[in-house]
């Protein structure tokens, strides 16, 4: 697949096309645009980077004149992960809440509406979706961005949601192989490993993995996990047997392989990043993601010697970087190509994005465009009991457990806001481990009780302080907006599969009777 042509030059302009990194601000450093010039391919954003649609179009228009090939690269899962709408809540519910819809051309037309919007503000790869099958109802940091438990739902909508987002011009890219869903352990904070049989992973974790790949996506993410059946030393992110054997040889995928952030406890703990990145690309990785923590220049070139230094050093072949820096331009040239099949539309991706989410009109079909994220939210909405439209304004109590990293905690949730601006006077606060139902219940006074939960079944403290308050005050309402799991409780109970703004709203509009 390469042509090596030996030199310093070309070596370093190959280590540095493998890393896709992230920066601080909502403009692109000089540095960032110094190392473009110099050879890097990819660039990954986070919530810091953005602040609006327009800004997000100006910085991509940036760094395409650097490179008008540049792949910029966005952690965009919707639901509860998003970084296009960090401050606000997304304007699409997550994978939970359309697999328990269960309509693929949904799910197709979801991932095509976000996938507009990305192209739209100039981002063309996407860290998504998540293909793990969430077997474990505990798990801490799959949960909700997963599609269910059922390897057979998983596999239909991570094709579906493939399928969706390339349509409109971005990149996927599936993850986390070889699946993280069967883990009790965050990967951002130590090693999670999977000891099931050979048999389970095959039919369970890869079965996503094969949907996604016989759909296209054009890149699939490592996971930083240990799987003992299929290497019982490294994580799959370092995994010769795992990342060429299974992923390249047996699956047949030939897009890019990218890496779970480097600087993942994981990995950094144990290996240290700058050998991390050296096994990864030695095992079959293509491209390095760091960013999501270390975000800056001395970390792009601590890496970027790193592999240049192993490739002299004969630890890492010179044909298996170039291979990867080949793969990398390969999908950056893709991009391109997408971006001139896309039609008029793709002029937005010069710098004129829309605004991002406006979409609260009251459509009634896939292909509803900028409504497509509400109807879905609906859509998804279980509700066990009956409501009765709420009339006056309560109290609502939202139970904030910790977020993991893959969330973060800047982003709202929850029903306050949408609640508040359909009945006007709504009253609300947030409470934690530390508080009581009788807090709770002193605080709300005579008003009706909206009490807001996320993966309760998890949380022993927010369980308990729930029973509390519903033994004081049966007619209060129940809004799970985590994994569905617990036995319903409330008058009623309310299931949102998810806690983007949408969700919310879409409670709200049950809540009261308003809306569609």
């Amino acid at each position: 697949m390469t042509t090596l042509t030996h030199g310093s030059d070309t070596l370093t302009r190959d280590a540095l096309a493998v890393l896709q990194p992230g920066f601080h601000g909502t403009t692109a450093p000089d540095w960032l645009l110094r190392r473009i010039g110099e050879g890097l391919t990819s660039v990954g954003l986070f919530g810091r980077n953005i602040s609006s649609p327009a800004q997000l179009a100006a910085l991509t228009a940036q760094l395409r004149a650097e490179r008008e090939d540049v792949l910029v690269a966005i952690d965009e899962e919707g639901g509860d992960v998003t970084r296009l709408e960090v401050h606000e809540g997304s304007s699409f519910p997550g994978n939970y809440a359309l697999g328990s819809v269960d309509d693929v051309d949904l799910t197709r037309a979801v991932a095509r509406e976000l996938g507009s919007r990305l192209a739209a503000c100039g981002v063309n790869l996407n860290w998504a979706p998540s293909a793990d099958v969430n077997s474990d109802v505990n798990n801490p940091v799959i949960g909700v961005r997963s599609f269910g438990a059922d390897p057979a739902l998983v596999s239909r909508h991570t094709a579906a949601y493939v399928e969706g987002l390339q349509s409109a011009g971005v990149a996927a890219c599936t993850k986390h192989f070889p699946g993280h869903g069967d883990t009790a352990v965050d990967s951002h904070l130590a090693m999670p490993r999977i000891d099931v049989d050979f048999d389970t992973l095959h039919a369970r974790e890869l079965a996503p993995f094969r949907s996604a790949i016989t759909a296209g996506s054009k890149s699939v993410m490592s996971a930083h996990i240990l799987l003992s059946a299929l290497d019982p030393d490294r994580p799959a992110t370092l995994s010769p047997q795992i990342l060429t054997g299974l992923l390249r040889e047996e699956l047949g995928f030939d897009g890019l392989i990218v890496t779970d952030g480097i600087e993942m406890q994981a990995i950094a703990s144990t290996y240290g990043i700058e050998r991390g990145s050296v096994l990864a690309i030695a095992a079959g990785v293509d491209a390095i993601c760091v960013g999501g923590g270390l975000a800056d220049e001395g970390t792009v070139l601590r890496l970027r010697d790193a592999l240049v230094d192993a490739v002299r050093g004969g630890e890492l072949p010179e044909e298996r970087l170039a291979d990867a820096a080949a793969r990398v331009r390969a999908l950056a040239d893709w991009t391109l190509r997408a971006r001139g099949a896309s039609g008029p539309g793709a002029a937005a991706q010069e710098g004129t994005a829309p605004g991002i989410g406006s979409g609260t009109g009251t459509g009634s079909g896939p292909g509803a465009g900028a409504d497509i994220g509400l109807i879905a939210a609906r859509r998804a909405l279980r509700v066990t009991g009956t409501i009765e439209p709420l009339q006056e304004a309560p109290y609502v109590a939202s139970f904030e457990p910790v977020a993991n990293i893959a969330v973060g905690d800047e982003t709202p949730w929850g029903v306050a806001a949408e609640l508040a601006e359909l009945l006007p006077g709504t009253r609300s606060d947030t409470y934690g481990a530390e508080d009581g139902a009788a807090e709770v219940l002193a605080a709300a006074g005579e008003r009706r009780i909206v009490a807001v939960v996320r993966d309760v079944h998890r949380h022993a403290w927010m369980a308990t302080v729930l029973q509390g308050i519903l033994a004081a005050r049966p007619d209060t309402v129940v809004v799970e907006m985590g994994v569905n799991h617990a036995e319903p409780t409330g008058s009623p109970h309310i299931a949102t599969y998810g806690a983007a703004r949408v969700c919310g709203r879409a409670a709200a509009e049950a809540l009261t009777g308003r809306g569609a």
